[in-house]
């Protein structure tokens, strides 16, 4: 289980997104050598309490690295340009990473920064709540009658992190394929919106802009609802799952008498009587008996763990994702991969600090003299048989990279991503006017093939003889029904990677249930640390599918590494809901290594006091506020005018300031009140203090600093037209734009996949249209 062996990765960076990216290349065999200044990773000294020794969340990020001391560039060149990749979290100007690169040609450079490199917010001071505010993704969270609400668990850090990782080993390849060092520059601004805005800036442009009446955010219905004993979490992404929903409440009727309660919003405008209805039925049963009745009509459901509970999910124990550190003081999950049916694990402690004081000679991986792409993944075929958003996630970051990725359909079963376009149902095609769709299958060709039918299968397998990569990401028992297996894949084509995608894993009690990101969120503790204290948990409503994406994309791209090496072509297995369990890791972490039980804040911080956001003048106006330093509560008294109440000695410190949070908050919501939102944050900003005034993800593209880093691109779609897409959160230096065709309509590229390909002539593509086996129309539509 070392398929980066070989490999040096050298990390200077703090908290969470550096360490974490690099941690993914640690666990699967890649040298990391750490560099920290004189007083270590801050997250070294972060504990509860006064504890004091080695926080636990750093012994988990940096597992198995090693520690250098080193304050100036000039004492750690040597090592930085040894390496294969390097990962800083620096800012943008506290390196020359083009001189670096000109020294090291062959150097990954990796750049994580809170609004990237470039554009006019560039060095404005940050915490992740306040880029959640900034990237409009906060304004989207919570019940429109009370305050917005921030995802909790610094989330999008761990987004970032995987994001990176890909990133960075898409340039590794090429760089070993003879290609040029680069330099990807990584914005956390642009890992949040993509993973959390919904693409409500999309809908909203293909809905032609109307304006923008009451706040953005909203709660699914249903979604945690009360039991007898604690919480459950649900979710009814498609018709089928809401009537089994109602089936098991024994509620049908409901929608005899009104058909409207299918609709989401008729639901949010009759809450109280939708809320009395679900609750008198959740609140007699316990969430055992639910869960087990909802998991048998194949309703997405999950009991809505924490850092306790999460351990003794029957699925979790069945899988054997849960590791021990090496020092034995605490639980933690897992890499959520199985490569040939094997998990990699951590096997050393993490490093104590400035532990190296000799850094051995690397001997870099040969480079291939006679390949140079000009895209880390040109020449490489991958067969996408997924859906939603996980999966073609995963495919669409490859693609970006230069993959031929075919994005592989039915009629009888369209990406169900194409499905959630019902507000265009009166349009022509509406099933080519989903945001989620657009945005997911950029640059990917087109197919329908009918799986149930012998015909089709055969079609698949003779693809398969002729791609590198086959990835799906439906219930196990799907493939398996259609014998499209790991031994049946590999025997057509012994060189191909088989990526499966399956939403709890291919074995456990729980391998065919239905999940979606909201259960991983409840599932993995995600929600119970998000909301409101005096409010229920709540999902933060997005993450854990690109999550999954971009750890199976990381893990494709080792097997590719590892097929190259050894000639054969390997099964791999990502579970979505371990992904997210690593993303929530630090409420088993602590829990394990010292019994805190981490809950939700609202929109407090462990790291920052004061902290949230704070209603100005005007309607639905809000500004956030992040103090994260001593220095920065210093430049907020500043920026206030150093008012009588903030002058207390005992604020001077973050625990002073967390005691007396609550006074704070309504000083600074008096002050806030006075204020304009936008001109309030401009002012802290300028005094360097951590401020945002809360955007509009449906108006995301209009953000000064996403429209002047281009991460909108526009294109334009056969059905729906010219449209602006988010592109992926990272730049390459070496690439002007990531997207070259716009997502493919159903079965675009039928004639042009299976003529090329395949050889099949006209009268052979038309018998298969003819027996439904191919087509370009979603079925029983008529």
């Amino acid at each position: 289980m070392n398929p980066l062996r070989g490999v040096r990765v050298v990390e200077w960076a703090t908290e969470i997104a550096g360490p974490y990216c690099t941690k993914m290349f640690a666990d699967l065999g890649a040298e990391v050598i750490k560099i920290e200044a004189a007083e270590g990773d801050p997250l070294r000294h972060r504990t509860f309490g006064d504890r004091g020794g080695t926080g636990a969340l750093f012994k988990f990020l940096n597992a198995g690295k090693r520690s250098v001391v080193g304050t100036a560039l000039s004492e750690v060149e040597d090592l930085i340009v040894s390496a294969d990749v390097f990962v800083d979290s620096l800012g943008p100007g506290a390196l020359d990473r083009e001189a670096l690169l000109r020294r090291a040609p062959h150097l990954v450079v990796v750049a994580l920064s809170a609004y990237g490199l470039t554009g006019p917010y560039r060095g404005r001071p940050a915490t992740e709540f306040t880029i959640q505010a900034e990237s409009g993704t906060l304004a989207l969270r919570g019940r429109p009658d009370q305050p917005p609400i921030q995802a909790g668990g610094r989330v999008f850090e761990w987004v970032m992190a995987s994001y990176a990782a890909v990133g960075a080993l898409g340039a590794l390849r090429r760089t070993q394929l003879g290609g040029p060092g680069e330099i990807i520059d990584c914005s956390l601004l642009e890992a949040c919106h993509l993973s959390a805005s919904g693409f409500a800036d999309l809908y909203h442009e293909l809905a032609g802009r109307p304006p923008l009446n009451g706040p953005a955010r909203q709660v699914e219905i249903p979604s945690i609802e009360p039991t007898a004993d604690g919480w459950v979490g649900f979710n009814t992404n498609t018709r089928q799952q809401f009537e089994s929903f109602l089936a098991m409440i024994g509620r049908l009727d409901l929608l005899e008498d009104d058909p409207a309660w299918a609709l989401a919003t008729t639901r949010w405008e009759r809450r109280e009587q939708w809320n009395q209805i679900v609750r008198e039925w959740t609140t007699g049963r316990s969430t055992d008996e639910i869960v087990a009745l909802a998991s048998d009509l194949r309703i997405p459901v999950s009991p809505v763990n924490n850092g306790q509970t999460v351990l003794y999910h029957p699925q979790f124990a069945a899988r054997g994702v849960w590791g021990t550190s090496a020092d034995g003081n605490f639980t933690h999950p897992l890499a959520p991969y199985r490569i040939d049916g094997r998990r990699p694990a951590p096997t050393d402690v993490a490093p104590s600090l400035g532990e190296m004081t000799k850094v051995p000679a690397h001997n870099r991986i040969a480079r291939v003299a006679h390949r140079s792409p000009g895209l880390p993944l040109e020449g490489i075929r991958i067969l996408d048989a997924t859906a939603w958003w996980a999966g073609p996630s995963s495919t669409h970051i490859l693609a970006a990279l230069g993959a031929e990725v075919i994005h592989l359909e039915s009629t009888q079963r369209p990406d169900g991503a194409r499905m959630v376009a019902a507000a265009f149902a009166h349009q022509p095609q509406w099933w080519e006017r989903s945001g989620m769709y657009l945005a997911t299958n950029t640059n990917k060709r087109g197919l329908t093939l009918d799986l149930s039918s012998p015909a089709g299968r055969e079609l698949l397998f003779k693809l398969v003889e002729q791609s590198d990569i086959l990835v799906e990401n439906f219930s196990p028992r799907v493939f398996d029904n259609f014998a499209i297996t790991w031994e049946a894949v590999s025997e057509r084509n012994p060189r191909i990677v088989m990526v499966r995608m399956p939403a709890f894993g291919l074995d456990g009690p729980w391998r065919n249930n239905v999940g979606f990101a909201q259960t991983m969120e409840q599932m993995t503790g995600m929600a119970w640390v998000t909301g409101h204290e005096y409010d229920q948990p709540r999902i933060p409503r997005g993450p854990c599918d690109p999550l999954a994406g971009m750890h199976s994309a990381f893990a494709m791209l080792t097997g590719l590494r590892q097929r190259d090496e050894t000639g054969r072509g390997c099964l791999i297995e990502v579970s979505m809901v371990e992904s997210a369990l690593n993303a929530a890791a630090e409420q088993v972490v602590e829990f394990t290594a010292h019994g805190n039980l981490i809950s939700r804040l609202g929109n407090r911080s462990r790291d920052a006091a004061p902290q949230g956001v704070y209603r100005c003048a005007g309607t639905e106006r809000w500004l956030a506020i992040s103090v994260a330093t001593d220095e920065q509560w210093r430049l907020l008294k500043s920026a206030l005018g150093e008012p009588d109440w903030a002058n207390d000695p005992s604020l001077d410190t973050h625990e002073g300031r967390v005691r007396a949070h609550d006074v704070l908050d309504k000083h600074l919501e008096e002050w806030a009140g006075r204020h304009d939102s936008s001109a309030a944050a401009e002012l802290l900003v300028g005094y360097g203090v951590p401020a945002a005034d809360l955007a509009d993800a449906r108006v995301g593209s209009m953000h000064p600093q996403l429209a002047a880093r281009g991460f909108f691109e526009s294109l334009d779609h056969l059905v729906a037209g010219p449209h602006h897409v988010p592109a992926i959160p990272f730049k390459y230096r070496s690439v002007d734009k990531w997207y070259r065709t716009a997502a493919p309509t159903l079965g675009q590229h039928n004639a042009d996949i299976l003529g090329d390909l395949l050889g099949l002539d006209e009268p052979s593509l038309a018998t298969l249209a003819e027996t439904g086996v191919i087509g370009n129309k979603p079925g029983g539509l008529d």
